[in-house]
């Protein structure tokens, strides 16, 4: 577990990054890899200004990333599959790689995208974008598959050098290009991207990428959710942005705002349905908890519960992942 914290926060590394380390972590992958150092290390302040500089380069050489990432990382996995048999390598990649895998790779698949569309101005160029980002190794967000061999050798300590210290990098025969890491980052609990009043993900050059809850959203977007209104959100055409105007807004303060009427009362709360036009119905049960705040009222509560749902019995009952004829509590907390 050691392993996988100091890791996490590797992926999660904004601010400078220490470029004295970063570069000697690059010369002994080199060197790890039986190559010749390179003659050349330049600096970018984000991936998407790397790729421009790597698309610039003159007398580089072919790429090296086989032989500096990808053989290194093959065969480590092969000596530890060898050394601990199946049932061992996948007890071991659960603990420390699996960890972070999910996380880091949805992040790094963000930035790939975001940098195609920064830098495709035509159709015709995102093919060659494309194949720069093939011959990047992603430094810090390699970090889950370096979690799951640290301390187990040193065949990777160049690699795990790099990562500590730096962004993206893309080796060359003769030259490398690295990329500064981001200089802020901003996720909710469960990892993805996602902030209301400003970049998620920004890089010192101003590369940045907007999210709201994990799903990408224009730059623009996110100026105008302080001043949402019920007709604003039912006049947006784009209904996974009209799902995160909702979100902003709040369920409740949009039934409450908007006139709605419950479709459905029972003992168990009251349901409320919000038609979409364009996407599924928005369905809420509200409930009042049974337990009284210490000031003597009690505290409602909204679930958002599947379009399918008919009754507020339903819709509790689902949350509890039940079917509602079978939901029938003592005393509701």
């Amino acid at each position: 577990m050691q392993y996988v914290n100091a890791w996490r926060a590797v992926a999660a590394a904004t601010g400078r990054a220490d470029r004295g380390a970063a570069e000697d972590g690059v010369r002994l992958a080199y060197r790890s890899a039986g190559l010749a150092e390179p003659e050349r290390i330049i600096w970018a302040d984000s991936p998407r200004a790397a790729v421009e500089v790597v698309e610039k380069l003159h007398g580089a050489g072919r790429s090296v990333r086989d032989e500096v990432r990808t053989r290194p990382w093959a065969e480590e996995r092969r000596r530890m599959y060898d050394e601990l048999g199946p049932a061992g390598w996948s007890a071991l990649w659960s603990a420390t790689g699996a960890q972070l895998w999910e996380t880091t790779g949805a992040l790094a698949e963000r930035i790939r995208a975001g940098i195609v569309a920064g830098l495709t101005t035509r159709p015709e160029d995102e093919a060659d974008v494309r194949l720069v980002l093939l011959d990047a190794v992603l430094g810090q967000h390699d970090a889950a598959w370096l979690a799951a061999f640290d301390g187990r050798g040193d065949r990777l300590t160049g690699l795990a050098d790099v990562a500590r210290n730096a962004g993206w990098w893309w080796p060359y025969e003769h030259a490398v290009v690295i990329s500064e890491r981001p200089a802020e980052l901003h996720r909710d609990e469960a990892g993805r991207l996602d902030r209301g009043d400003g970049p998620a993900l920004a890089y010192p050059d101003g590369f940045a990428l907007y999210a709201w809850r994990g799903m990408p959203v224009p730059a623009e977007f996110l100026d105008g959710l302080a001043s949402l209104t019920p007709e604003r959100i039912r006049a947006e055409e784009n209904a996974e942005l009209r799902r995160v105007m909702l979100e902003y807004y709040g369920y409740d303060r949009y039934l409450s705002e908007s006139g709605a009427e419950p479709v459905h009362r029972d003992e168990t709360g009251i349901l409320w349905r919000i038609a979409m036009e364009g996407d599924e119905d928005v369905v809420m049960v509200e409930v009042v908890n049974s337990t009284p705040e210490p000031d003597g009222t009690h505290r409602v509560y909204w679930l958002r519960v599947p379009p399918r749902t008919r009754t507020a019995k339903e819709g509790v009952a689902w949350t509890f992942g039940i079917e509602g004829d079978a939901y029938a509590p003592v005393r509701q907390t």
